[in-house]
């Protein structure tokens, strides 16, 4: 059932895993519905001027289907605001420079990531880029950064700002309004076709005790031995809202070029991440060398990019490996580099893997077989004790559904798990056709295998 039944049942709201063909399947009842357009399938489409929308068919990249959507202004005057743990919807113009406003307490560190997602069609360059910028009132910067595509294969991209306290120097401290810029920073001209943007501000709160003040300096930097099991189908999701929750383990899928699918891994205070990616061969193809064939960014909870890694392609499988990274700690902010000091929160970090156009122009369209190994190594610690909630809540702390989902803890590490799990499809009324829907609750009893490290 695989790819056609994840699709089928995503496309009608549905997240879970579909049925295994060993399952016992009863279907229960049977009625008669109408097709639903379901919210976060159609995408938002920007016109000439910031906050002129209309819609298109989905694209490349699936957004959270709760955001809201804002306008940009084209200066700090008439900013529209954005409160944390709420996600928006915006578009960023060739030529344009947004302002988004924040209103800050004087004690909560404050994180904005943005998305930026090239329509279908559109033309990029290497030295397209997107730059976001965090200011106060007086246009001094908080923070900024600037990430490119890399290649001339579009796909999702994220850059963030952050408004950290106390930090010593620093002048955005206190309460008060902030600003946020996003802009397109050494484009190229010849590309006049808009970005679509996600826009995510979290808030951390402080801690009820100061701790260290320092980065760890001794860890393990050593690679771990690959890890050998036998492969597990899972298909990454279209998204960050919508990225496949993975464990340690071995995981398949098959990507076309141009495609870009997200997983995310939960990872505790202490623990330490490893990631390889692993692009099997082509039988077809012309021979050709493509530079960067298969990209694998690294984000950490509040989708600030940690690490990445690109591997060429000339139709024999290649592997790309993250380097080691430390284990997570909230003093890792300390650090000066991006590998280190992004490894400052528990939560989900989010492996992004783009596969590029390039690939089919050189050995078809595929699919391509990927296979991507995770390990989650060390013992869980404690955290550092917040003096209050995370905005949204439970964004650096692992739940339960969290562990269950990656089987730590659970009954899965002993090798087999009895699940249960109801899915319910009701369809709406769609754009005047009225099709036959199918309301089932299925009963799946499956024991599944889990490969130890």
């Amino acid at each position: 059932m695989g790819r056609r039944c994840t699709a089928w049942w995503r496309a009608r709201g549905w997240h879970g895993r579909c049925p295994s063909r060993h399952a016992r399947v009863a279907v229960v009842a049977v009625v008669l519905g109408a097709a639903a357009v379901v919210p976060g399938e159609a995408a938002f489409a920007a016109g000439t001027s910031p906050g002129s929308y209309a819609f298109e068919a989905p694209g490349p990249y699936a957004f959270d289907e709760n955001a809201r959507s804002v306008d940009g202004a084209t200066d700090t005057t008439g900013a529209d605001r954005l409160d944390v743990g709420t996600t928006y919807r915006s578009a960023l113009p060739q030529d344009g420079k947004l302002y988004y406003r924040l209103e800050l307490d004087a004690t909560s560190n404050v994180y904005v990531s943005v998305t930026a997602v090239p329509r279908a069609g559109t033309t990029v360059t290497p030295t397209d880029n997107l730059r976001v910028t965090l200011q106060d009132t007086d246009s001094r910067s908080c923070s900024y950064e600037t990430v490119g595509f890399g290649s001339r294969s579009p796909h999702p991209i994220a850059a963030w700002g952050a408004r950290e306290t106390p930090v010593p120097g620093s002048s955005c401290q206190g309460a008060g309004t902030y600003y946020v810029i996003v802009e397109r920073a050494d484009r190229d001209d010849s590309s006049s076709d808009a970005w679509d943007l996600e826009l995510a501000p979290v808030s951390e709160p402080r801690l009820r005790q100061t701790g260290a003040t320092e980065a760890p300096e001794d860890w393990n930097s050593a690679s771990p031995t690959p890890l050998l099991d036998e492969a597990e189908h899972r298909e990454g999701g279209d998204g960050f809202t919508r990225a496949a929750t993975v464990g340690q383990g071995v995981w398949r899928d098959d990507l076309r070029p141009g495609q870009t699918v997200f997983y995310k891994v939960p990872v505790d205070w202490g623990q330490q991440l490893y990631a390889t990616a692993e692009l099997g061969g082509s039988s077809g193809g012309d021979g050709g060398l493509v530079a960067v064939a298969l990209d694998m960014s690294l984000y950490n909870p509040v989708r600030a990019r940690v690490d990445d890694v690109s591997v060429s392609y000339n139709g024999s499988q290649k592997t790309g490996t993250l380097d080691p990274l430390p284990p997570v700690e909230y003093a890792n902010r300390y650090d000066n580099s991006d590998q280190v000091n992004g490894m400052r929160f528990a939560g989900s970090y989010y492996l992004v893997l783009h596969l590029a156009e390039q690939v089919g122009e050189r050995f078809g369209d595929g699919p391509f077989e990927l296979t991507l190994r995770t390990r989650v190594s060390g013992a869980a610690e404690a955290g550092p004790g917040y003096a209050g909630s995370a905005q949204p809540p439970n964004l650096f702390e692992l739940t339960a559904q969290d562990r269950e989902a990656t089987n730590v803890g659970g009954s899965e590490a002993s090798g087999s798990s009895d699940d249960t799990m109801a899915v319910v499809a009701v369809s709406g009324i769609g754009a005047g056709t009225v099709l036959l829907a199918v309301l089932g609750v299925w009963t799946l009893v499956a024991r599944r295998r889990v490969g130890a490290w």
